[in-house]
C-alpha cells in the first residue's frame, strides 16, 4: 500500500489514555508529509528528465545509425565510383591503344606504299635512261656508218680550180649533208643533256 504526503498530513489516530501528545504527532506528520512530497517532487523531476535523457540518447541514436547508413552509403558510391571510373579509364585506354596501333599500322603501310612507289619511279627512270642512251648510241652509230659510205669530200682542192655552176650544186649538196649531220648530232648531245638533267631532278625529289 503506498502512503501519500496527504495520507500522511491527515493521518488521525485512536485516542487512548495517556496517548502521545496530538500536537507533536501532528507537527511530525505535517514535517513528514512535506519532506516525503519534496523527495516525490525530486524523484519525478528525475525521472523527468531521466526521460528527456533517454529521449535524446533515443534521437542521439538514431542519428549515429542515420549516419552510420550514410557512411555506409557514400563508402559503397564511393567504391562504384571508383570502379566505373577505372573501368572507364581501362575503356579508354584499350581504345586508344587500339587507334594507336591502327595509324602505326596505316603509317607503315603508306610508308611501304612510298617506297614503292620510290623503287618503282627509279626503275622507270633507269629504263628510260637506257633506253634513251640506247636511242642516242643508235644514232651516233648510223650517222658514223653514214660518215662511212659517203665520206666528208676533201674541199682544200676546190681552191685551186675553177667551179662550175654544177659543182657548186654539188658542193651545196654535201654542206647540206653535213650541216644535217651537225644537226643532229646536236640535238643528240642536248637530248642527253636534258635526261641526265631531268634525272638529277627526280633524284633530288626522290
Amino acid at each position: 500500500m503506498k502512503i501519500a504526503p496527504i495520507d500522511i498530513a491527515h493521518k488521525t489516530f485512536t485516542r487512548r489514555m495517556m496517548g502521545l501528545d496530538q500536537v507533536e504527532v501532528v507537527e511530525f506528520l505535517r514535517v513528514l508529509a512535506e519532506e516525503m512530497e519534496s523527495l516525490i517532487r525530486d524523484r519525478n523531476n528525475l525521472r523527468e528528465a531521466m526521460r528527456e535523457k533517454e529521449l535524446a540518447i533515443l534521437e542521439y541514436r538514431e542519428r549515429d545509425e542515420l549516419l552510420k547508413n550514410t557512411i555506409t552509403t557514400a563508402t559503397k558510391m564511393s567504391d562504384r565510383i571508383q570502379q566505373d571510373a577505372e573501368r572507364e579509364a581501362r575503356l579508354i585506354l584499350n581504345d586508344a591503344k587500339q587507334q594507336s596501333e591502327m595509324i602505326v599500322r596505316d603509317a607503315r603501310d603508306s610508308l611501304k606504299k612510298i617506297f614503292q612507289e620510290v623503287s618503282d619511279l627509279k626503275r622507270i627512270r633507269m629504263q628510260y635512261e637506257n633506253n634513251l642512251r640506247a636511242l642516242a648510241q643508235s644514232q651516233l652509230t648510223m650517222i658514223e656508218q653514214g660518215h662511212k659510205v659517203m665520206p666528208d669530200p676533201d674541199l682544200s682542192l676546190s681552191a685551186s680550180i675553177q667551179l662550175t655552176a654544177e659543182d657548186v650544186g654539188v658542193r651545196d649538196s654535201q654542206n647540206a649533208k653535213k650541216r644535217d649531220t651537225d644537226t643532229i648530232k646536236s640535238n643528240v648531245a642536248d637530248a642527253l643533256k636534258n635526261s641526265m638533267r631531268s634525272a638529277r631532278d627526280t633524284d633530288s625529289f626522290l
